[in-house]
């Protein structure tokens, strides 16, 4: 990994918002394999009003061979904490995960070859969702939590949080920060992706690098779902808005209904099936979110405090 012997640097930064899951994430980090020549840091970044992560923080410690440096970053906007991740970083590399994730022993040596063999300026690895044994068995069938990057082509043009890994030296990633705005809503790393990919940015995929994520109950129903989903078309139609022109917009409001209303009609084709009818109606849900997006509507709350409340 390193010709010359020098020693990578990598920070792990795990943001959390009053989950007791933190506590068998930094176990499974404490769990890694460690890449050659490598050294661990992990960044834990405290979202909630009161630091009351700290004391879970503190008592893990013991048990994790590596540095781990606690940030309270208050208060309830999930780009807070990733910005105190990305401030607080000191090294080559900076790997994303989530604080109700456990990473594979392996994951970050996986993320690093990938990174190594490209040259890419960011990594991203599969999360596994792991259903409870009462979630509906056509989302366990469907496995619609699970979450994978998307081609288009042959290239990645957007990412995700989850599981990433970041070459913080990359030019298109000096100074990048989450925009605060989204926060709340969620479509913070698509909006970030996106514009580093637009700079120039390589996204790669380390499919053997995966994290495993379980599904509580509060998401394992369809409503969820369908939420998240046109939230992330509200961010897509934000995003391909910026720039294209009255003429342009009026393109994509135009493929964004028509979308919308094919998979709609696909669902009723499919009403008997409901692995199919809902990916098709979650579909729809997305290009509505798109065509919102292009309207200017902003994005629906979702997670932080409008979890917490629900």
């Amino acid at each position: 990994m390193d010709n010359r012997g020098q020693t990578i640097r990598i920070d792990i930064g795990l943001c959390t918002y009053r989950r007791t899951e933190l506590t068998e994430t930094l176990r499974s980090l404490g769990d890694l394999s460690v890449p050659e020549g490598a050294r661990l840091r992990i960044i834990v970044a405290d979202n909630d009003v009161a630091p009351s992560a700290a004391a879970r923080v503190d008592a893990v410690r013991s048990l994790v061979p590596h540095e781990i440096v606690y940030v309270h970053c208050p208060a309830s906007n999930i780009s807070i904490a990733r910005n105190a991740c990305l401030d607080a970083a000191t090294g080559d590399f900076m790997a994303f995960i989530d604080d109700d994730e456990i990473a594979c022993r392996d994951w970050l040596v996986r993320l690093m070859e990938t990174a190594d063999v490209t040259g890419a300026d960011a990594v991203l690895g599969p999360v596994r969702a792991v259903y409870g044994p009462d979630a509906p068995d056509w989302m366990q069938r469907g496995d619609f939590h699970s979450t994978f990057p998307v081609f288009v082509g042959e290239q990645i043009i957007t990412g995700y949080t989850c599981n990433v890994l970041l070459r913080l030296a990359s030019p298109c990633l000096a100074g990048r920060r989450f925009k605060l705005e989204l926060g709340r809503s969620g479509g913070e790393d698509t909006e970030f992706f996106t514009h580093m990919y637009r700079m120039g940015g390589e996204i790669a995929y380390a499919p053997a690098a995966w994290v495993q994520e379980p599904v509580p109950a509060k998401r394992a129903v369809f409503s969820w779902l369908a939420k998240r989903k046109f939230r992330f078309g509200q961010t897509h139609g934000r995003l391909i808005d910026a720039g294209s022109g009255a003429a342009g917009k009026m393109r994509q409001l135009t493929l964004a209904g028509a979308k919308s209303g094919y998979c709609g009609l696909a669902a009723l084709a499919f009403c008997l099936f409901p692995v199919r009818r809902n990916r098709f109606v979650l579909r729809a849900s997305l290009h509505a979110g798109v065509f919102v997006g292009l309207l200017g509507v902003r994005e629906i709350e979702q997670y932080g405090t409008a979890e917490a409340r629900s």
